[in-house]
This record gives structure tokens, C-alpha cells and sequence, in this order.
């Protein structure tokens, strides 16, 4: 009989540890859930009022205008001492089909701004996501700087794809 009471005593014992496990558990992922606080932090709307050149554009983010530099990527520059890079003017048009005058999602790495001001993101429109769009069709390079590199593995990917193709700047610039 006492065997029996202990078996009988260890099931319960079993069978109440998994009812807690299961109970915890699911009050913890109820604690972890993102609040749109938290998601707020990293993301932001905003208007693009204007593109200045292929992977910087200015925003309106709740009536404050700031300057946003594309993270990951860098594009030729249009504003070089003698005359545009090559293919600067054509990816500055291309950012300019991708995000003026529209509403886009700013998303933030691990430092906010650079060493100029500007704001440091990713910029998706919609689902699009911006920089890698930009970097697949050969507008822009990869630049990593440290310690923004959520997407570097992915950029390199697509730059490595737009090289062997020779997309955009890889098929005409030397």
C-alpha cells in the first residue's frame, strides 16, 4: 500500500509540476510581448520631404524635419569638388521613385545618429525594404560602419548578386 500511495504521490507531483511549467510559461510570454513603446523606440513613421541624393533623404517626423542617412549602404555622390560620380545621378533618381514624398518606416541599429546629425536607419516603404532594394539593383555599395551591422550579411549577398549581373553602377562605372 505505501508503495502505491508514493507512485500515486510522485504522478500528482509530475502531473502538477507540468500544470505550473505551463502556467508560467505562458504568464511569461504574456510579460515579454513588445508594447508599441517599446517598438516606437526603434521605429518611426515618417514623410519624405525630400531626397538629397541617394541615400540621404529629409523627413518630417511629427512636424520636427530631420536628415536621414541610409544605413549599410552608400551610394555615388552627386555633390563631389569637381564633377558627380559616376552613376550618382541615377541612384539618386532611383531613391527619389522609391521614397518621395512618401510616408516610410525609419528603423534604428545601435547608434542613433552619426557624426553629422543625421539620423541613422533603415527606410522601408510599405513591405519595400529600401537599402537592400537599392544595393540589389546596383545603386549603392556596401559600407559597413560598426556597430550598425544588422543587415550587412544580407547587403553583401545582394551586392555580390548585382556584381555578377553587372546591375546598375557594376556594369558601367569602373
Amino acid at each position: 500500500m505505501k508503495k502505491q500511495s508514493k507512485l500515486v504521490l510522485v504522478i500528482l507531483l509530475v502531473a502538477l509540476s507540468f500544470t505550473l511549467i505551463e502556467i508560467f510559461e505562458s504568464e511569461y510570454e504574456e510579460k515579454v510581448e513588445v508594447t508599441s513603446d517599446v517598438v516606437e523606440l526603434f521605429e518611426k513613421l515618417a514623410l519624405v520631404t525630400y531626397v538629397v541624393d541617394g541615400d540621404t533623404i529629409k523627413v518630417d517626423i511629427e512636424g520636427k524635419e530631420e536628415t536621414v542617412r541610409y544605413i549599410g549602404i552608400d551610394t555615388p555622390e552627386p555633390y563631389s569638388k569637381s564633377e558627380p560620380e559616376c552613376f550618382s545621378k541615377e541612384a539618386s533618381s532611383a531613391n527619389r521613385d522609391l521614397v518621395e514624398g512618401k510616408q516610410v518606416r525609419l528603423v534604428a541599429d545601435k547608434e542613433d545618429r552619426d557624426r553629422y546629425g543625421r539620423l541613422l536607419r533603415y527606410i522601408y516603404v510599405d513591405e519595400v525594404f529600401v537599402n537592400a532594394e537599392l544595393v540589389r539593383d546596383g545603386f549603392a555599395k556596401v559600407m559597413n560602419i560598426k556597430p550598425n551591422s544588422a543587415h550587412y550579411e544580407e547587403f553583401l549577398k545582394l551586392e555580390k548578386a548585382a556584381q555578377e549581373r553587372s546591375l546598375g553602377m557594376w556594369g558601367v562605372c569602373k
